[in-house]
């Protein structure tokens, strides 16, 4: 039995199926459903979890060698909700694009956990290292 780190079988499963440069999509609770990818759907309630919850817990296990966010987030979130992120971020490569592009990446994801946070824009395309 697991009883240490991620517990949930689905997340588990997912992330050890991704190998080297493989995309992984952490998404905000109105990310769109893309019925061909697996998705895992981990929201309880308002930001139970979050996207950064999500990614401080897959970090330990996970080689991430970029991530694509949108532009959007920088120019309609304040300053204040984007400083956890930059944190938690801080050794990572980020790319900027446009949210239309950003979801253009998704279908070639492995698959897609959504959270229920309610942080516009704070969707992440983690590609693995």
């Amino acid at each position: 039995m697991i009883n240490t780190g991620i517990l949930n079988p689905h997340i588990n499963s997912l992330l050890a199926r991704v190998r080297q440069t493989n995309l992984l999509v952490i998404a905000d609770r109105g990310f769109p459903y893309w019925p061909a990818l697996e998705t895992v759907d981990i929201s309880l309630m308002d930001d139970i979890p979050t996207v950064l919850q999500v990614l401080n817990a897959i970090r330990p296990n996970f080689a991430i060698g970029e991530i694509f966010m949108t532009q959007e987030f920088l120019t309609a979130i304040p300053p204040e909700v984007r400083a956890p992120f930059a944190r938690a971020t801080v050794d990572i490569r980020l790319n900027y694009e446009a949210h239309v592009e950003l979801k253009q990446r998704v279908p070639g994801a492995v698959g897609l956990i959504r959270t229920a946070d309610t942080i516009q824009y704070a969707n992440m395309i983690l590609v693995s290292a």
